[in-house]
């Protein structure tokens, strides 16, 4: 018996976290789901969305799967996702962009994986309000130390990028690649530019890259990786990259294989593993029994695999697979148009890869 935590999330997140229960449910392996409420709602009744008993949870399983929580843009509370990856230190973003046969893309068979780092770069955290008695005081200080002229009206963001971070970031990277039969890792950055950050990313990566001799090592620049992903991503396997290129990527990634709904994702530390999928909570969606489950039903397929239930793990991508080929049990963005009227439901795509699963 395996005990997960259970994070519903808000907005559509509860729709698919149901689907993605009653799925992997139906593989046969034992699961006790340890639910726990965080995000939106959370906040107006507790005011936090990321309460302490939830942090607890997924301390005490090691092992949890989450629906997408809102963000607020520009003001409110923080990124659950953020402070769940700061405060459990799970410094791995893991992404698999795989293009299954009858999605909608231009680029059938692709197959890569993008390794985000988690903790650093300008997702740490570190800014401060323009005006702020704070702001000023760096500018001053920076205006001095380094001879540089900031406007005074300007919000500060502070990119930190350590030896340590990058070496755990690249080594998990190359690890993955070693345990899975990748080929080789790409470390992308913008060295050219920001010689003391991503600059210091690109040194470490290099120096990792040559305790693993059989998989091939490579770098590429930010802006051109963009580029070549673009025209020619089967070039590629695993990609590292610091954190805010990172998120950046795996949206790119996750367009090429047929967008977000079919883009799974985890964060992993040393100890634990939080299973997501990468789209957000599409709030206008809510409880009309609409939105793609799958990005969170291949996220359960990763989890599956983690906790050692691989055999599970395949019967289910199979029958994801198989539902996708056939193309008739999908939701309206897996259609040629939006307003097809075959298109199904949430549940429904549920249904349809559970009845595979058990003919």
């Amino acid at each position: 018996m395996h005990r997960i935590t259970l994070i519903p999330g808000d907005g559509v997140g509860p729709e698919i976290s149901e689907a993605v229960v009653r799925v992997i449910e139906a593989t046969g392996v034992a699961i006790e789901w340890d639910v726990q409420e965080a995000g939106e709602d959370v906040y107006r009744n507790e005011g936090t969305p990321l309460p302490e008993r939830v942090i607890e949870s997924i301390k005490r399983n090691r092992v949890a799967i989450k629906g997408p929580v809102t963000t607020p843009v520009g003001k409110g509370f923080r990124s659950v996702n953020v402070t769940l990856r700061q405060t459990l230190d799970l410094y791995a973003c893991l992404r698999p962009c795989r293009a299954f046969k009858g999605a909608r893309t231009k680029f059938e068979g692709l197959d890569l994986v993008v390794v985000r780092e988690n903790t650093e770069d300008l997702y740490a955290g570190i800014e401060f309000a323009k005006g702020s008695s704070e702001a000023l005081g760096l500018i001053d200080y920076i205006e001095k130390a380094a001879d540089r002229r900031i406007r005074k009206d300007s919000g500060i963001s502070i990119k930190p990028i350590s030896v340590f971070g990058t070496d755990r970031i690249v080594r998990f990277a190359f690890e993955y690649a070693r345990d899975n039969g990748r080929k080789k890792v790409t470390a992308v950055h913008k060295a050219n530019i920001m010689k003391h950050s991503d600059g210091l990313f690109l040194e470490v990566a290099r120096e990792v890259s040559r305790d693993y001799p059989e998989i091939e090592f490579e770098d590429r620049i930010i802006d051109n990786m963009c580029m070549q992903l673009v025209q020619k991503p089967e070039l590629y396997d695993v990609l590292v990259l610091p954190n805010l290129y990172g998120d950046i990527v795996s949206d790119l990634a996750a367009g090429l294989i047929g967008g977000l709904g079919l883009a799974p994702g985890a964060n992993i530390g040393n100890e634990i593993a939080v299973f997501e999928p990468t789209h957000g909570s599409a709030p206008k969606y809510k409880g009309l029994n609409k939105v793609n489950p799958l990005a969170m039903i291949l996220s359960g397929v990763m989890m599956l695999r983690h906790i050692g239930e691989r055999e599970a793990a395949e019967r289910l991508e199979r029958a994801v697979a198989d539902v996708i080929e056939e193309g008739r049990s999908v939701t309206y963005d897996m259609k040629p148009s939006p307003d097809d009227p075959t298109a199904v439901g949430t549940s429904e795509v549920a249904d349809a890869i559970i009845e595979r699963m058990t003919r």
